[in-house]
């Protein structure tokens, strides 16, 4: 028979990766949703083709991590052999903001799926991943391995909402696992990126900006910490990696990172070199601005000169974490996961992506400007 999975937050970056892997492995593949008034599955309509053919292998649910009874029914109706908890507000800027809303889906959104699996007499069949995060570390010095790395044996000290919550749902994972004899396990996963990112987190703002600005459709993009550092992988890496989890032969939590940290100013200077652009970086702190010194791409001309970036200091964050970078050792020892992707290659994935999209734009605004002129 087929395994059975259902993955909350489905129509995610992770969710719809995860998504096209278990397909590929043969699995029957159930996916939570919210409810919305427009349409929000974009990253996996291409996954999901005529609901009524009876070979169909993708079946989605509306469902929402704050509604019990909901979780509950659907669990009970996939009977799944595996559960990916992917489904949050992972927002860390925007957790600021709506705190309790994060702390009810994050935290005990968590506790809601580990309780309809108890209940429901599934702990032998179900095994549960966690989708938990580097942000429980909070970025002290202090608590880092003697190889100044994050493992799994650091200690926490989250610094917003989204981490504080996510800290619920990493202890509860592990308590229910120690009382109950789950096979739950964390996945602590550093920044992951992809051209399937959201359009609100730093490297998709970046690339899109980049984007633009070389398609002549954005004068400059404006961004917080330019000093902050964090371990980027690739999605593609990091959901192959939760796959693995589950299979291993006992419940453990593991660190998911590439043990290589970047600055968000170095991710900048990397987006533009994918579309010819040399960028220099001038001033320091709310003064740093970034200016373009080459272009040397015959699809795109920048002035030299130009000021393409400044820091804009409403995105600093009330508690700001500087530098996160994780000790995936146990990950490549003991399952064997080397990620597949470097830094290069993401930037290079994601900037693809992303001056194909605008070129749509581009494309649209000429075929506007001709009718107009066919009109007059």
């Amino acid at each position: 028979m087929k395994k059975v999975a259902l993955i909350t937050g489905i129509t995610g970056q992770d969710g719809s990766y995860l998504a096209e892997l278990l397909l590929e492995k043969g699995y029957i593949v159930h996916g939570i949703k919210r409810r919305s008034s427009l349409f929000n599955t974009n990253r996996i309509d291409h996954l999901y083709q005529d609901p009524h053919d009876p070979d169909q292998r993708l079946k989605l649910h509306y469902g929402d991590l704050t509604d019990a009874m909901n979780l509950t029914r659907i669990i009970q109706e996939c009977q799944p052999d595996e559960i990916y908890n992917l489904g949050a507000m992972s927002h860390v800027a925007v957790s600021f903001d709506t705190p309790e809303y994060v702390g009810n889906v994050d935290g005990l959104g968590t506790l809601r799926i580990l309780e309809a699996v108890r209940i429901l007499g599934l702990e032998k069949k179900t095994r549960i991943y966690q989708a938990s995060t580097s942000e429980l570390y909070g970025g002290m010095p202090e608590n880092k391995n003697e190889k100044g790395f994050y493992d799994e044996s650091s200690p926490f000290y989250p610094r917003s909402p989204y981490g504080v919550a996510k800290i619920y749902g990493f202890w509860i994972t592990k308590n229910y696992r120690e009382a109950y004899n789950m096979y739950a396990c964390n996945g602590i996963l550093f920044n992951h990126e992809s051209p399937r990112r959201g359009e609100t987190f730093v490297t998709r703002k970046i690339t899109r900006a980049v984007a633009k600005i070389a398609l002549g459709l954005q004068e400059k993009v404006f961004l917080g910490n330019l000093e902050a550092k964090r371990d980027w992988g690739h999605a593609k890496d990091y959901v192959r990696m939760m796959w693995m989890i589950l299979q291993a032969d006992k419940p453990e939590d593991w660190v998911i990172a590439t043990g290589v940290t970047t600055t968000v100013r170095e991710f900048v200077r990397l987006a533009f070199s994918e579309v010819g652009i040399e960028v220099a970086f001038k001033g320091e702190g709310v003064d740093e601005k970034a200016y373009v010194v080459a272009c040397n791409h015959k699809d795109f001309q920048v002035e030299i000169g130009k000021e393409v970036l400044s820091v804009d200091p409403t995105y600093f964050r009330p508690t700001e974490v500087d530098l996160l970078i994780g000790d995936p050792s146990k990950a490549k020892n003991q399952l064997g996961w080397v990620p597949e992707h470097d830094l290069a290659s993401l930037v290079k994935d994601m900037m693809k992506g992303d001056v194909l999209l605008m070129r749509k734009d581009v494309d649209l605004l000429k075929a506007g400007h001709e009718i107009l002129k066919q009109a007059e």
